[in-house]
């Protein structure tokens, strides 16, 4: 799916519900926006819950959803900065939380989908901006908070016996607009994380891997699909195929796999990856 970000219709309703049904378990899956009240929280040692978000109305989704739908399709037509544009995309989104589950990989799914849509993101590159996100959880749930944390003193719920939500107040109003700065300011610091450390740890993997694929090929005369698989669990494993995976090249000789093994290892210190 991140593969076909840029290609993916934020205007169409059937497309985020098949792309929320192909990122959650089978058994989850939905035919359309939530109808529960569903709300962010964490069980406590008395087993109570500390709420720490509460999402929209079930009622209020398709409005709201219609009108970030028109957000979207006004930022692309804009001139405004891309990453300014994916963070009012997708903190948006993830703040209607239109899906009992998978809002946050849609989040930042939709990141992607921004940047590279727009063209900040080269052609044919995947800028692994969600990596970072998902690297440093807390700076990731304190930008979260900074929004769900101003507009929780407004809302008012009750949970019964269940943990089932009710809103008892209008709140609709309190997700339609929100200063997109705090957010937009973050995300820019997970771009700028991506290319000095992500971004050069994979050019650096790739040229490894190049170079240790050819130096197989060398060694034994293999299908392209077969070697890349071996060079890549050779690398995954710091240098060594494992025990657990050796029995997928039972055509291989051991000597041949240590051979190949040294091979990839030579590479990875004539770059200097780790």
């Amino acid at each position: 799916m991140l593969a076909r970000a840029s290609a993916f219709d934020v205007s169409d309703r059937q497309a985020f519900i098949r792309l929320h049904n192909t990122i959650v378990d089978p058994r989850y899956r939905q035919d359309g926006w939530r109808i529960t009240q569903n709300y962010v929280s964490q069980t406590l040692p008395d087993f109570s819950e500390q709420v720490h978000f509460v999402s929209p109305k079930p009622e209020n989704v398709p409005d709201l959803m219609n009108g970030w739908m028109r957000m979207v399709e006004r930022l692309k037509k804009s001139r405004m900065d891309p990453v300014s544009a994916a963070a009012a995309t997708a903190f948006g989104f993830v703040f209607i939380h239109p899906f009992d589950d998978g809002n946050g990989r849609i989040h930042r799914f939709l990141v992607h989908h921004m940047l590279s849509g727009s063209g900040f993101s080269p052609q044919g590159v995947l800028l692994p901006v969600s990596a970072v996100m998902l690297r440093d959880r807390r700076a990731y749930d304190q930008v979260l908070d900074r929004y769900s944390g101003s507009i929780l003193p407004f809302i008012g719920w009750t949970l019964d016996e269940q943990q089932r939500m009710t809103v008892r107040n209008e709140t609709v109003d309190l997700y339609r607009y929100f200063d997109a700065t705090p957010f937009a300011e973050y995300l820019y610091h997970c771009v700028q994380e991506t290319l000095r450390r992500d971004l050069k740890d994979e050019i650096g993997f790739l040229a490894v891997f190049d170079a240790a694929l050819r130096r197989t090929l060398e060694i034994v005369d293999m299908p392209d699909r077969r070697a890349s698989l071996l060079v890549r669990l050779i690398l995954q494993n710091k240098g060594t195929l494992s025990g657990a995976k050796r029995g997928q090249f039972p055509e291989l000789l051991d000597e041949e796999i240590a051979a190949i093994e040294g091979a990839v290892r030579g590479c990875a210190e004539e770059t200097g990856f780790r």
